[in-house]
């Protein structure tokens, strides 16, 4: 039986974190940058996580079992 290969053209676009979140740059940073305002273009260097809707996806291509960057975790155990 053959083995689950994940996709390698994604995974060197990401980087899964220990919590297992996606973390990926953001888009439309790169050229075409005279027109984007400064406050804009610093945004592009903080950490962007994956969304929710784009998990089942981005699990499917790696194989692997992935959290949302977005979803914050109530602990109301005490």
């Amino acid at each position: 039986m053959p083995k689950n290969k994940p996709n390698k053209g994604l995974l060197k676009r990401i980087r899964i974190t220990k919590s297992g979140k996606i973390k990926m740059g953001r888009a439309s940073g790169r050229h075409r940058r005279s027109h984007k305002s400064g406050d804009l273009l610093r945004s592009y260097r903080e950490s962007n996580y994956a969304h929710a809707s784009d998990l089942k996806r981005i699990a499917a291509m790696l194989h692997a079992r992935v959290v949302s960057g977005s979803s914050k975790k109530a602990s109301s155990e005490g």
